[in-house]
């Protein structure tokens, strides 16, 4: 492969990653430069965004910090590291400028994309991938904007969506890994029986008077293939 295309695809393979990651656009990225990283807090700092709002200090987690890593040990190998040069920086004529930001990654994103069989994948989708991932960890609408910077409201609302569907997800598979365990309430013993399961339905004396032992203080775990005692 030509050494320029190949270094080309690398650094669009750098940025898609530290999208993925924090969020950020791709005019962000180009306009990082290394004194927007700080290594001691591992944080990556938007100074040039499309809002007000964009500007923001963003926490880098494990991948996104190799990637910073790795973009600074590759800095360090041309003299290109100093606070002022661009991580991301110009390359015109196989001349690499540090002092001026790259312009584009075009023609190595469409390379990348035809590998990976994902020819209409836009590189902005990366932001609203991240983006959905954060409202799907149940991140609230604060803190997807403390790090993602300007989000529309018709946005927020789509990704308060997904997570209430993460949500629903989450409490569905409760209810599957209750069945497969065997765990069922004195009510649903009779639905455990017809699906061929046996279970135990030992009774606790929770109180002398009868009416309360029906309805003790609270659920308990007998064991696997027990129900819970009421």
């Amino acid at each position: 492969m030509d050494e320029k295309i190949e270094a080309g695809q690398q650094n669009a393979r750098l940025a898609m990653t530290l999208a993925l990651n924090t969020t950020m656009r791709a005019s962000e990225i180009k306009g990082l430069q290394w004194r927007d990283v700080n290594f001691l807090e591992h944080t990556l700092t938007v100074r040039e965004s499309k809002t007000d709002a964009g500007r923001r200090v963003i926490p880098l987690n494990g991948e996104a910090w190799d990637t910073v890593l790795e973009l600074h040990d590759r800095a360090k190998t041309i003299e290109a590291h100093a606070p002022q040069f661009f991580v991301f920086p110009a390359c015109e004529n196989n001349r690499i400028d540090p002092a001026r930001p790259q312009r584009s990654w075009r023609s190595a994103w469409r390379a990348l994309r035809k590998k990976a069989g994902l020819q209409k994948l836009r590189f902005h989708d990366l932001r609203h991938h991240a983006i959905t991932e954060l409202a799907e960890s149940q991140a609230s609408d604060q803190t997807i904007m403390a790090i993602a910077g300007h989000v529309s409201r018709e946005m927020l609302e789509h990704y308060s969506h997904v997570r209430l569907e993460a949500k629903r997800s989450a409490v569905e598979a409760l209810s599957q890994r209750h069945l497969a365990h065997g765990y069922v309430t004195r009510h649903d013993t009779t639905v455990g029986q017809r699906r061929g399961r046996e279970f135990l339905t030992e009774t606790k004396e929770w109180s002398g008077r009868e009416d309360l032992n029906l309805r003790p203080p609270g659920p308990e775990i007998l064991g696997i293939g027990q129900v819970y005692s009421y």
